[in-house]
């Protein structure tokens, strides 16, 4: 099928959290223009991830299929690759025809990808669908003034032709913090977030657990001296400053840069009927569960992610608040193409949401984490319920419940005060699980492939050393449960 003139930019910001973006209500200046797309769109409000971190991300979104039924939910062994399809795969295999950029290949659109994703997770699924692959060659270490250039040249050879698909994918939010040292601070007057007290952050130093105020290089508190603005541990507020600046940072250098590819596409005069697609793979708890620039749980902080759709002739200045899962968007650039939609996608379409404003979202969502910690999550009502299977050292409960409503940030846990509620959420997880499992020929949860292997990627084998570290740093009161718990560890 052959189009008329329709051109789609899709913007991919890794480690993007939307409550650190103006259009979001950010009390900090981090992104004018994404906040000028987010004026002219729709705005989704309870957009998440169902898998995350990056590859299951990812791999959910290019799939359309949760991390359940394609296999990736983790960052290493079994459930790191793509499941086979087995004595079913024919000549070519199905991916390459159902895969997102394959909507827009199979109206007639040529598709181009800037990203260095592939290599970074030896995710070779993620070029499937592509007519072009730029590969920026960093393995997500590059800045924007590496990206940039790529983007727009790109955008210069081919901005008039009628009908593209170009991805973008930038890195800046992306721990370590690496916007350049010649970029001014904008945010150094700007007040901390509030909820942060003196009393919470002294809290968090006391945590124990990966990624905490005392070990944000994971199980230490090591800096890397190209990386000046990503601090090793947080021991005061000019610390914590130092962290949430670094991060803000690394939003706004990044928002200039989209800025740039901007000009140049209204340079080239395609910019008002441009289609324009605005989200991340994941967000970044910056606090939440005690946890600082990390994306390493099944949480608001990792899972809750932007989407900004702005399409010409559709919804415009609008917010939805309605539950969507990112992969969500596979069925629903392929409605509003008029694209074939594959039956091995687990997405809704909210097409409606964008032509009308109607409410079309989903009841619940369960969401997963399996490369830093186990654990699957229900989002449904004001509520968000944590089932935890592998604590990964942070000592986690097992079930956690949280009002998101009275507690954005996931500070105070109401599981024993509301059973009923977990039981509820419980029900909604079941359910689902028993949807997934029916629906795929295969027989293993690779959750529970993770568990067997010995745990989740960036939780095994280090607590030995970790158990050292939080005895020279007077913590050692964890040290007992955390041997309790993993003893495989210490055999």
């Amino acid at each position: 099928m052959k189009r008329n003139k329709t051109r789609v930019l899709l913007l991919d910001l890794d480690s993007t959290r939307p409550d650190h973006l103006g259009c979001y209500g950010y009390h900090r200046n981090t992104s004018p223009n994404i906040d000028s797309i987010a004026k002219e769109g729709v705005r989704f409000t309870n957009y998440y991830t169902s898998d995350a971190p990056c590859f299951p991300s990812r791999t959910a979104l290019m799939t359309g299929r949760f991390g359940i039924h394609n296999g990736v939910v983790g960052h290493g062994g079994t459930a790191a690759d793509v499941r086979h399809e087995g004595t079913d795969r024919a000549f070519r295999d199905r991916l390459g025809k159902e895969c997102l950029p394959a909507i827009f290949r199979n109206t007639g659109m040529k598709t181009a990808l800037i990203s260095p994703f592939a290599e970074r997770h030896s995710s070779w699924t993620f070029y499937a669908g592509f007519n072009e692959m730029h590969n920026t060659g960093k393995g997500g270490m590059e800045y924007a003034e590496e990206v940039t250039p790529v983007a727009l040249n790109w955008i210069r050879q081919h901005a008039q032709e009628d009908n593209w698909f170009l991805y973008v994918n930038y890195w800046d939010p992306h721990t370590p913090y690496r916007t350049p040292e010649d970029f001014a601070n904008p945010f150094e007057q700007d007040p901390l977030p509030a909820w942060i007290t003196d009393d919470v952050l002294a809290a968090h130093m006391n945590k124990i657990g990966p990624h905490s105020a005392s070990e944000i290089n994971m199980y230490d508190n090591r800096t890397l001296p190209q990386y000046p603005r990503h601090p090793g541990e947080i021991t005061d507020r000019a610390g914590l400053r130092t962290m949430i600046d670094g991060y803000d940072m690394g939003i706004r250098y990044m928002d200039e840069h989209i800025g740039r590819l901007f000009q140049e596409l209204k340079d080239q005069g395609v910019m008002d009927d441009l289609i324009v697609i605005i989200t991340a793979d994941h967000g970044e708890n910056m606090g939440e569960l005690g946890i600082y620039g990390e994306h390493g749980t099944a949480d608001q902080g990792t899972c809750r992610i932007p989407m900004i759709i702005r399409w010409p002739g559709l919804m415009s200045n609008h917010v939805d608040n309605s539950l969507h899962y990112h992969l969500d968007l596979t069925p629903t650039l392929a409605e509003l193409l008029d694209a074939p939609a594959s039956p091995s996608w687990d997405g809704a379409s909210y097409a409606a949401a964008l032509r009308t404003g109607e409410s079309c979202g989903r009841d619940f969502l369960v969401i997963s984490q399996c490369a830093h910690v186990c654990q699957r999550s229900v989002r449904f009502g004001d509520w968000l319920y944590i089932r935890t299977y592998h604590d990964g050292y942070h000592l986690f409960d097992k079930e956690m419940l949280f009002h998101l409503g009275r507690d954005p940030h996931e500070q105070y846990n109401l599981a024993a005060e509301h059973p009923e509620i977990c039981r509820e959420a419980v029900y909604y997880l079941n359910e689902w699980h028993d949807e997934m499992m029916h629906k795929m020929p295969f027989d293993v949860d690779p959750l529970w492939t993770v568990m067997k292997e010995g745990g989740p990627y960036h939780a095994k084998g280090f607590l030995p050393d970790y158990v050292k570290r939080l005895e020279e740093t007077g913590r050692s009161y964890g040290i007992e449960e955390l041997k309790r718990r993993h003893p495989r560890e210490f055999a």
